[in-house]
């Protein structure tokens, strides 16, 4: 008996100790995935728009994909965007399962139009001291609305749209406060009267949680707070956390060089330019090449931009007209609408308010002016030395009038510029007869069957003058 007890106190030590090691290895684990953990810090800088939206949304998909991200952290610093853009951040940041943190920052830094909305669509907000937050109205509301008036329907119809895009404008954002308890009027007032906040009195509106300097003392005011995400109270563990900053990458700064509206309106034209120049002179392809990648590039970058249609269209029937006037000359006509047309439709190219979305207008000013000269000039003398009777190769010889060496029917030799040639005649030609040639087979040239005595062609020639 003693036996059996001692072979069955033996095993249960061993099971103890079998499964001891498991368990220390699973907490040694957890251990080290929270003194690895990182939160990503991501940045808005200047305008928001395609480059930015793509940037963030990748990164925050991303961010979602890991198992030990307990928050994402972002700094805000803008003066606005576009609306497509902003939309497609903030449905990243609502339909995100890691918490989202925005920080204004840094001091003097704003979160005007735009960063409003992604402020308030953010888990937590937060800014730094000596920061602004508002200004929130749609940048195509710039005036109070006229009233409705049945003599000008125009204005009526104008009156109606802006409406719409302010009441759309203000029901999103009470959206977005609503689903954060934030102050859902001021958001209301930010956007119909355009109001600002400083940090502290952001705070006390409750408009946003927390006021912080850096993003490290955000993480230490947020360790142990908690959060709502998908109507599920998070508590957010924060000890010992590491920032780990995510710039863009090279695609997305490819996609702000091409998506910046001046580089857009460049790559356009030298695409059109390319092409054209392939047009008028064919030859090893470097114009048609570039002209043909440059505007495949700039048609994916104005995709994303804001294009106005009108102005595409008169941008494109000043060239037209540009070129007409090279073509066939109208005393200025063509030339003079087409500057018109291609300056207007350059100013307009681009449907916003927004400087930072439009075309500088020195810069339109100086393509207009190089557009006139490469299509007035450059064009205009391709064109015409299309014209030019060829005065090299072969065929040069093509209808020249050659002279005959010898007497022959069929096969004989004829001299061209000094130089001795094999013919075929099907007709008698004589020594000194000048002759047509009518086409070249190999090295032989065939000559027509109308032949000219030289001396009938002398007096021919005579009497023509």
């Amino acid at each position: 008996m003693y036996r059996w007890a001692s072979v069955l106190l033996l095993l249960s030590c061993a099971l103890l100790t079998t499964n001891a090691e498991p368990i220390q290895h699973v907490n040694l684990k957890i251990a080290k995935q929270i003194t690895d953990s990182q939160v990503p810090l991501l940045g808005i800088k200047g305008a928001i728009g395609p480059a930015v939206s793509d940037y963030l949304v990748r990164e925050i998909s991303a961010a979602n994909a890991k198992a030990n991200i307990p928050l994402i952290l972002i700094t805000l610093d803008t003066p606005g965007g576009l609306s497509a853009s902003l939309r497609d951040i903030n449905k990243s940041i609502l339909s995100s399962t890691v918490p989202i943190a925005c920080l204004v920052f840094p001091q003097g830094a704003r979160a005007a139009s735009a960063g409003t909305y992604i402020l308030y669509a953010c888990h937590v907000a937060a800014m730094a001291s000596a920061t602004t937050l508002g200004a929130a109205t749609p940048v195509n509301i710039t005036a109070p609305m006229a009233p409705q008036s049945k003599e000008s329907p125009e204005k009526t119809n104008t009156s109606a749209m802006d409406k719409k895009v302010l009441n759309d404008a203000i029901a999103y954002i009470r959206s977005l406060a609503q689903l954060r308890n934030r102050n859902a009027e001021w958001a209301e007032k930010a956007v119909s009267d355009a109001a600002t906040l400083t940090a502290d009195e952001a705070l006390k509106a409750n408009v946003i949680n927390i006021v912080a300097e850096t993003p490290q003392a955000l993480i230490k005011q947020l360790n142990g707070t908690e959060v709502s995400i998908n109507q599920q109270v998070t508590q957010l563990l924060l000890d010992d956390v590491k920032l780990a900053t995510k710039t863009p990458d090279w695609r997305s700064q490819f996609l702000a060089t091409i998506t910046n509206p001046n580089i857009a309106y460049i790559l356009m034209l030298i695409g059109v330019y390319g092409l054209l120049l392939e047009f008028y002179s064919p030859g090893i392809g470097i114009a048609g090449v570039t002209g043909g990648i440059s505007l495949l590039i700039a048609m994916y970058a104005l995709q994303l931009l804001p294009v106005n249609f009108a102005g595409a269209g008169l941008l494109i029937l000043g060239i037209v007209l540009l070129v007409v006037e090279s073509l066939a000359p109208s005393f200025g006509v063509f030339g003079i609408g087409g500057t018109a047309a291609f300056v207007i439709g350059s100013i307009f190219l681009f449907d916003t308010e927004l400087d930072h979305f439009k075309v500088s207008l020195p810069l339109i000013a100086a393509i207009a002016l190089i557009s006139i000269l490469f299509i007035v000039f450059a064009l205009g003398y391709i064109w015409r030395a299309r014209k030019n009777k060829i005065v090299s190769g072969q065929e040069e010889l093509i209808n020249a009038w050659v002279t005959v060496s010898d007497d022959f029917i069929g096969s004989g030799y004829v001299m061209f510029n000094g130089e001795r040639w094999a013919a075929n005649s099907l007709q008698a030609v004589k020594k000194g007869q000048k002759v047509k040639v009518k086409s070249i087979k190999g090295l032989t040239l065939n000559l027509t069957s109308a032949t000219t005595n030289v001396n009938d062609k002398e007096q021919t020639n005579a009497s023509d003058i």
